[in-house]
């Protein structure tokens, strides 16, 4: 059982009544397609947060850009709340209906609308989930990076700016959506950006969209940038006797400027949990997991330049994963590190933290942390995208025990006040939802987040889309 929402969390969440009038217009206009079915609507008023709330009042599914449109002016017209849906993955609230509303699922625009290999683009709906665009676009050589773990859709990414394993070599979706189609708080349906890779053409209203978190629209086409597959993958574990030993490694790398792909790290909880769900046999002690790409010869440097930095830290039982099998056995189980700490702890839900910091202040703010969180005694998973300076402490508590909620909350404090005092963010690629607002305030100002507001207002005078979420109005 989910907690229930903190209220210092939810300065602006009085909830608004869903008239009966604008159910039976969504039904008239979608029939079956607009569900008041309970467990349809606990359903898309959940996500992977430890947090609780009423679900939505009904949920659209939309085929189209002009049903999301049709949905939002109907809803415009009532000044009730619309929460768009993906898949339902994210970790920080956002999907959770605190002010009623609607939910307006987009996961059946699932078409990839065009790819354009020459020029290294791919146009897809929101619903087109990662491991959709890549299965369907292997033929022409290139795939889509961005990486956050779950498969997630498009529309999702874009919305919450994701990442993940990939990220220190091919960026965030900040980098790589080039173009969306958005349906404003109107109805009025906009296009930001184009397929060309640059711009000076008036203000960057792509960029101010990727990272909205659903606060200014709903995102229904995006373009991102592709890459050509490389020639050679090479994929290779590396334990370490200790977590600072593993970061000072990771140090090295990125400060040596090796083109790593990816290098991630989990300490002995993590690695355990994972053999435990993927019955794997990996030595249970903090551990980097790292891919490289390039030409053979290329791929052949790095890892060798990498194994003599790691093996000057005590780094040993180096083992490669060329093949595809190897590669995916390997990766799967990293991602998989969240659904195996929750099940170490039956009915445990995880507060997940996700700080981010220079790479020179990694070790400081990673290693400060653990002797924290050791000494709090509560259990917890830790995995990094190092290479970015980027981390997640999961805090596997009992959610009916108010005083393992509290300490959790204390570490996660303390974790972010460490992180933003070494010129760091709260959130490095989960977004903000409810659970980072006062940290935002902290990290960007009143200043800034008053500017933030403003914008809202501007785009959003009725405050329908996903209000309460980012920062209170």
């Amino acid at each position: 059982m989910n907690a229930p929402l903190p209220a210092h969390l939810l300065p602006d969440m009085a909830k608004r009544e869903t008239p009966a009038a604008l159910v039976d217009a969504l039904k008239s206009r979608f029939s079956d397609r607009c569900s008041t079915a309970l467990v349809v609507r606990e359903q898309h008023g959940r996500d992977e947060s430890s947090f609780a709330a009423p679900p939505p009042a009904a949920v659209v599914f939309a085929e189209s850009t002009l049903e999301v449109a049709d949905a939002v002016k109907l809803a415009a017209q009532y000044n009730v709340p619309v929460i768009p849906f993906g898949v339902g993955t994210s970790l920080e609230g956002h999907l959770l209906a605190i002010q009623g509303g609607i939910s307006i699922d987009v996961s059946r625009m699932n078409k990839v609308l065009s790819i354009n290999a020459e020029d290294l683009t791919v146009t897809v709906q929101p619903g087109v989930t990662r491991k959709q665009l890549n299965e369907e676009i292997k033929s022409t050589g290139l795939f889509f990076p961005i990486d956050p773990g779950a498969d997630a859709t498009l529309g999702g990414m874009s919305a919450t700016r994701a990442s993940g394993t990939n990220a220190v070599r091919y960026g965030t979706m900040r980098e790589n959506v080039l173009a969306l189609q958005v349906v404003t708080a109107s109805g009025e349906v906009i296009r930001t950006g184009t397929r060309a890779k640059k711009s000076s053409a008036g203000y960057d209203l792509t960029r101010l969209m990727v990272g909205s978190e659903g606060t200014l629209g709903v995102i229904t086409e995006v373009t991102v940038k592709l890459y050509p597959l490389p020639e050679a993958i090479s994929a290779a574990i590396c334990s370490f006797p200790s977590i600072e030993a593993a970061v000072r490694t990771t140090i090295e790398v990125i400060q040596l400027g090796v083109p790593i792909a990816r290098v991630e790290l989990i300490d002995h909880n993590t690695v355990r949990m994972v053999n435990k769900h993927s019955k794997l046999t990996l030595r249970e002690e903090p551990m980097l997991l790292m891919e490289f790409h390039g030409t053979p010869g290329s791929v052949k440097e790095q890892a060798e330049l990498v194994q003599e930095l790691a093996s000057n830290h005590g780094g040993n039982a180096f083992e490669w994963a060329s093949t595809p099998e190897e590669r995916t056995r390997l990766w799967t189980a990293r991602h998989n590190a969240y659904f195996a700490a929750i099940q170490s702890r039956p009915g445990c839900r995880a507060i997940s933290t996700d700080t981010c910091v220079p790479i020179s202040r990694l070790a400081d703010c990673l290693l400060e942390s653990v002797a924290e969180v050791d000494a709090s005694g509560i259990p917890y998973f830790l995995v990094g995208h190092v290479g970015d300076g980027n981390f997640h402490f999961g805090y596997l508590i009992n959610p009916d025990d108010p005083a393992e909620r509290a300490a959790a909350e204390v570490l996660n404090h303390k974790l972010v006040s460490r992180a933003l005092a070494l010129e760091g963010t709260c959130t490095g690629e989960h977004g903000v939802g409810l659970h980072k607002m006062d940290f935002l305030v902290t990290e960007a100002g009143d200043g800034a987040v008053n500017m933030m507001r403003t914008i809202k207002r501007a785009l959003d005078p009725k405050n329908i889309m996903n209000p309460g979420k980012i920062f209170s109005i």
